[in-house]
């Protein structure tokens, strides 16, 4: 199952932060499996709590990520596991959220569905029961949007394309729906009643419409190409692009965005791949306003600007397996991003990683970005040639002395560019001139990012050179 080619050049983590990382439940070595965890999910309370939800080869875990400072795991619910002859389905678990339940399927047999009741954190989990529909035993992902649940992949006999289950009359009792078994389905992405289906071993996604939940259409389809093998999707808020990931087959494996308004006409925009990185394999992409966050298996945890989807800019990353970027099946399986804006992670033998853009909110938005009064405001004019201002606030701090502030430009690579500020500044409000033309200093068109570092505040925003 494994392939391993050229390793590209392993970078430093970039414009991330690791809060917390967590590997409680390992393997013991006699069942010599290939890795320990699979994917996380979220949850988040309506006290404004936030959970994760890691599912591991040896159960399921929740984790307490509110409180950055102190992140733990409130309950696990062991997988019943023979021993003497384990079965490897085991080590596929995918969850989802639906109102305060969590839905956990796996591919290990007879497993079904399994229900968990999260009203009553942070004190505990309740496991509700273990829901299996007529004929069905094992799921290899889910899926959901609204009161129903998408079971993909599931064993021959229940169907290994789309099985539609309803939530909406009990949560705990699901009634079983429609199906679509026209193709194998690897994954789905749902919205606004329409399936978007991955048929990876075939190359092609499916679109179905879904209105009917008894009564799944065919609707349209395309090749994934080059390369074809999607395995998952994401799709922008406007429902105008589709991101979608190659997971097997030929190498390179891709992000590619499609351009979706005219399901008979699919054009593809732009394909990506981690910044000095072309070997590892690309596998889940969760799509939040205008970012792109990626789990990359061997690269880690790659996060993107997508506010120009035909124009994919890498802003941030973590590697949560710097042992290598081969195209291995290793690494960062699984990601989710909570309203607070943090980002859990699972790592197939490192477990749990919970991770932070930058050291404040808001990184990649192009709105004021305040926080304890300190303000890094969007260049202007921006695209500029070659001239541009950059504004920002120093507040008065405890002692009202003055702070170490540092602003620099960088490429997207990182590489430093320039520097802009590097002095003890007072409080008040700055206005930087920056020339993309300066003495020896001749930059080319492209996306920069300029940073300001002031005390413990960091912040980061993009901005573009167009000649």
């Amino acid at each position: 199952m494994f392939t391993v080619s050229s390793v590209s050049a392993q970078l430093p983590d970039n414009n991330m932060q690791l809060l917390s990382n967590l590997d409680l439940h390992p393997v013991p070595s006699q069942f010599n499996a290939p890795w320990d965890y699979a994917a996380i999910w979220g949850y988040a309370a309506p006290d404004g709590k936030e959970y994760a939800i890691l599912g591991g080869t040896m159960g399921t875990s929740f984790y307490n990520i509110s409180d950055s400072a102190d992140i733990y795991e409130v309950d696990f619910f062991p997988t019943n596991i023979n021993t003497a002859n384990p079965d490897q389905g085991v080590l596929w678990k995918e969850m989802k959220v639906y109102s305060h339940y969590a839905y956990v399927v796996s591919e290990a047999d007879t497993s079904g569905i399994e229900i968990y009741d999260l009203q009553y954190l942070p004190d505990t989990v309740i496991f509700v029961k273990k829901y299996t529909p007529q004929g069905h035993r094992s799921t290899h992902t889910i899926s959901q949007e609204g009161p129903y649940l998408y079971l993909n992949g599931c064993n021959a006999s229940f169907g290994q394309g789309i099985a539609v289950l309803d939530l909406s009359a009990d949560p705990e009792n699901p009634v079983l729906r429609g199906k679509w078994n026209t193709r194998y389905v690897h994954d789905c992405r749902v919205l606004r009643d329409t399936i978007y289906a991955m048929n990876i071993y075939d190359g092609n996604v499916s679109v179905i419409d879904a209105r009917n939940k008894d009564s799944l259409k065919t609707i349209s389809q395309w090749l994934n190409l080059p390369n074809p093998s999607p395995h998952n999707s994401a799709i922008s808020g406007d429902r105008r692009f589709l991101f979608s990931t190659d997971e097997v087959g030929a190498l390179p494996r891709l992000l590619k965005v499609w351009n979706i308004e005219d399901l008979t006409s699919v054009t593809q925009v732009a394909t990506w791949q981690p910044t000095n990185i072309n070997t590892s394999i690309v596998h889940n992409v969760e799509v939040y306003g205008d970012t792109a966050v990626i789990a990359h298996y061997t690269a880690g945890v790659r996060v993107l600007d997508v506010s120009d989807p035909a124009a994919p800019v890498e802003i941030a990353w973590y590697d949560t397996y710097p042992a290598s970027n081969s195209n291995s099946y290793l690494g960062c399986w699984g990601v989710y991003k909570f309203p607070s804006g943090k980002i859990a992670a699972s790592d197939m033998t490192g477990g749990l990683f919970v991770l932070q853009t930058g050291k404040s909110v808001g990184i990649n938005n192009n709105n004021l970005n305040i926080a304890g009064g300190y303000f890094l405001g969007q260049n202007y004019p921006n695209p500029f040639n070659p001239n541009t201002v950059i504004n920002y606030t120093i507040p008065s701090d405890v002692n009202g002395g003055k702070q170490n502030v540092r602003l620099i430009v960088t490429d997207i690579l990182g590489n430093e560019v320039a520097t802009l500020v590097n002095e003890k500044q007072a409080p008040g409000n700055y206005s930087v001139n920056f020339s993309a033309k300066s003495g020896d200093r001749i930059l080319s068109s492209g996306v920069y990012f300029y940073r300001l570092y002031a005390g413990e505040f960091t912040d980061i925003k993009r901005m573009i050179l167009l000649k």
